[in-house]
């Protein structure tokens, strides 16, 4: 008997633990059972039209320098790119380049880029990959892969599929004649962990992230403003013509980066945008199921999303959402979408602001793609 006890403890601490619940809780469905309160007290002060401020380029650089405060201390700029050249493949109508360079003094990053046959400059398109609760590819959702083993390869395709219609945007716009850049961020592809993919592990890593001081998503829109800065160096970039545009989390760094940017001209994002007293309600059975990866500490006591998409205001910006997008409830993409228009008209530029509802889902294919390029071609003024 005094042998079997050890073991029967040992079965009975490897048994899966149901939840247990007691008589009294404070939270629900993973919300507070207080959220309408707390939700009540999103008054959004920073907001355009909300302060007392009534110059627009003032209340720009204040609100901007709100955000960048919430995204607390950035990582340090690197003292030289050095960047090299891994590898080339000629393409129909364009090169596509492997490169790696440092993106900040903590680290060195591996990105591609594809320029299009005959003389530049440019027009660029820093190209921001989506999250898809699929970290084991980052870039080679945008730009299909070379210089890697068929598993990563077959991954890509099988994700173009499943997300883009079959169609590597990245290759699309090159062949359009747009020079594309596309890097991994924190956590995708290239800049995974050691150990290999886990998304539950994600949040423990931005968790630790924040011990230190630093934000994780916030290093994500820290190093999309850099790699756009490096962008600019190229010597094939029109530096007066750079765009940005994603898909999913892609479109919310677009539409970040936009903001926080003046390198970025035009930017388009698709199926991310919504308000959040829409998205974290019971009612609509949303939550932040992204994660940490659009979590910047308090800033949502000052700004809402689409307060924080209008600072790219007067820029060229297209928003396209899914009526059947089950990520975005469609009353808070409507909501979001007017928030926004009343900035771009306050100012006087409201066709700069394109804000479609397609009737889809959660996904950017082809004729998408067709419609982004499109944008582009109006607002860069493609040669």
């Amino acid at each position: 008997m005094n042998r079997i006890a050890p073991l029967v403890v040992a079965c009975l601490l490897c048994m899966p633990v149901f939840a247990q619940k007691r008589a009294n809780h404070e939270f629900y469905k993973d919300f507070p059972v207080y959220v309408d309160m707390l939700q009540a007290q999103l008054t959004y002060p920073m907001a355009w039209g909300n302060g007392k401020i009534r110059n627009f380029d003032k209340w720009k650089r204040q609100a901007r320098a709100k955000v960048f405060e919430c995204m607390m201390t950035p990582p340090p700029q690197p003292r030289s790119y050095d960047m090299r050249v891994l590898g080339e493949e000629r393409r129909d109508g364009y090169t596509a380049r492997k490169i790696e360079f440092n993106l900040s003094e903590f680290y060195r990053v591996r990105a591609y880029v594809l320029i299009p046959d005959g003389d530049g400059p440019f027009p660029a398109v820093n190209l921001l990959h989506d999250h898809g609760a699929h970290l084991f590819i980052g870039k080679e959702k945008m730009i299909r892969p070379f210089m890697e083993d068929s598993v990563v390869i077959k991954d890509a395709d099988e994700w173009q599929y499943k997300v883009y219609g079959g169609q590597y945007m990245g290759d699309y716009l090159a062949r359009r004649g747009y020079l594309v850049f596309s890097a991994d961020a924190p956590m995708w592809g290239e800049r995974g962990r050691a150990e290999g993919v886990d998304r539950n592990k994600y949040d423990i890593i931005a968790g630790n992230m924040m011990m230190y001081g630093r934000d994780l998503s916030a290093f994500m829109t820290y190093d999309d403003i850099a790699s756009t800065e490096f962008l600019v160096t190229l010597p094939e970039v029109d530096k007066e013509r750079i765009g940005c545009a994603g898909c999913s989390m892609g479109a919310y760094r677009a539409w970040m980066l936009s903001a926080l940017s003046d390198r970025i001209k035009v930017g388009a994002a698709v199926c991310w945008m919504v308000t959040t007293d829409v998205q974290m309600t019971w009612k609509y059975g949303r939550k932040e199921n992204g994660g940490f990866a659009n979590c910047i500490p308090a800033l949502r006591q000052y700004l809402d999303y689409p307060h924080i998409a209008s600072l790219a205001c007067p820029k060229p910006m297209l928003f396209i959402n899914g009526s059947h997008d089950k990520l975005f409830p469609l009353p808070g993409v409507e909501k979001a979408f007017g928030e926004m228009r009343k900035v771009w008209k306050s100012q006087k530029v409201e066709s700069n602001l394109v804000a479609e509802i397609w009737d889809m889902g959660h996904e950017c294919g082809p004729k998408v793609q067709e419609r982004v390029a499109r944008f582009f071609d109006e607002n860069l003024s493609l040669k």
